[in-house]
């Protein structure tokens, strides 16, 4: 990586991170930081020390080092410690196989085969769907006035999207939307609940997998669901293992619900706290327009994401960051909402534009390791957020911002409520 200018000594005093107040509003903390301390050592809540990555350049290139592993097996803290750097239980559920926790040449070979079943043409199909879904989840509060959209909307809306194009039966969908809000309270629900949902998850899609398998036809079907593409899916004649299809299916739903709730629910948030841009995009869908929609949903992703730090990499060998010297083995954590908000690189980062075209964000990372499901995510993103406007025209905020909750955690950045008033629509 390419040294870079040391940066000015520190003025004022270092913020405080992961409090109750930097969770509502992290930006003036990691613009100091991008000022002041761009690559800094922090110690994180759960007690790690990593590296945090905040400029621009430097995450892109971080981003994309392949000295940087995604591999815990790297990290050089005692084996009982590395349970703290990735999803809670995955090790003890056998689930570590998946393309955030490997490196090429595995993570070449499992990327190519998962997106042989998970391609944009399967993703395009599945539009119809995302619009239902979207439909029937408003349907069920339009006429109440009222609603919390993380509960009611942006939540189950997802979890049910992922469970079908998974090929989950629907009569296991609720089970799988239950295990899911485990997941994403993180800290606010029982004692090890994330864990024992993470198993029971793992349970069920090795036994769902080994039931497709079984009854899986010569062909596949129009329609095909994705576990069944994952079963089929074949390079050289090599196939995913049952362990390697539990763990992409996993991953798939862990990393592909949670990161569109914060988008539908960051996403609305800010189009209701500034209601020139949201005037501006409920006028262009009247009209029947879509661009602004599509620069809209990317402004989003830029300016509120919900992927707040890129998930663990480890230095394999010393490495210099921004012109820091990383120790062979220290985690290094690339914050994604700092770097989309970074002035060298986004014209006024601090403003909400949805026709912004210069917008080459970070919100689904860069490099090997871009999101394979941003299509999926995209999809339902413009989805729900037009549909929103459209059905529910003066969609409000029930309450003021301040009295609104960031959920606690690491990786992502999400409401815990979005509580909102509207006026039902007429029969």
């Amino acid at each position: 990586m390419h040294d870079q200018p040391t940066p000015p000594a520190p003025q004022g005093p270092t913020p405080e991170l992961f409090s109750r107040e930097f969770a509502a509003d992290p930006y003036p903390a990691y613009a100091w930081l991008r000022e002041h301390e761009p690559v800094r050592r922090t110690r994180l809540p759960s007690g790690v020390e990593a590296w945090l990555v905040t400029r621009y350049t430097d995450a892109k290139q971080t981003l994309a080092d392949n000295r940087l592993s995604k591999n815990p097996a790297h990290h050089d803290e005692p084996a009982h410690a590395r349970g703290r750097t990735g999803i809670p239980g995955e090790r003890q559920a056998e689930l570590m196989t998946h393309l955030l926790n490997i490196d090429p040449p595995d993570h070449t070979r499992l990327r190519r085969l998962v997106s042989k079943a998970f391609t944009p043409r399967r993703v395009a199909e599945f539009a119809p769907r995302v619009q239902e879904l979207t439909d029937g989840l408003i349907d069920r509060f339009a006429d109440s006035g009222s609603a919390d959209l993380i509960h009611e909307f942006a939540f189950p809306l997802p979890i049910y999207a992922i469970c079908d194009l998974l090929g989950v039966p629907s009569e296991d969908q609720d089970d799988f939307r239950d295990w899911a809000g485990m997941m994403i309270r993180h800290g606010g629900g029982p004692r090890g609940g994330v864990a024992r949902s993470v198993k029971k998850m793992r349970g069920y899609l090795a036994e769902l997998i080994h039931r497709k398998r079984e009854a899986l036809p010569a062909e596949p079907a129009p329609g095909e669901d994705l576990i069944s593409g994952l079963i089929r899916a074949s390079d050289h004649g090599e196939h995913l293992t049952e362990n390697e299809a539990a763990a992409m299916a996993f991953i798939l739903l862990f990393a592909g619900f949670e990161t569109t709730v914060n988008l539908i629910g960051n996403g609305t948030y800010a189009l209701l706290t500034h209601p020139g841009q949201r005037d501006r995009l409920q006028r262009s869908l009247v009209a029947g327009e879509r661009g602004l929609l599509e620069t809209g949903v990317e402004e989003l992703l830029r300016y509120d994401g919900p992927v707040e730090l890129a998930t663990w990499r480890f230095a394999t060998e010393p490495v210099t960051i921004g012109g820091q010297r990383i120790a062979a083995g220290d985690p290094v954590l690339v914050v994604l909402a700092a770097a989309d908000r970074d002035p060298e690189r986004f014209a006024d980062p601090d403003v909400l534009d949805l026709g912004r075209r210069d917008n080459q964000h970070l919100g689904y990372g860069h490099g090997v390791h871009y999101c394979l499901g941003a299509p999926l995510a995209r999809l339902e993103g413009r989805t729900a957020l037009a549909t929103l406007l459209t059905r529910l025209p003066d969609l409000r905020l029930a309450v003021e911002p301040a009295e609104l909750r960031w959920r606690g955690g690491l990786i992502m950045r999400g409401l815990r409520t979005l509580p909102v008033e509207f006026t039902p629509p007429r029969k």
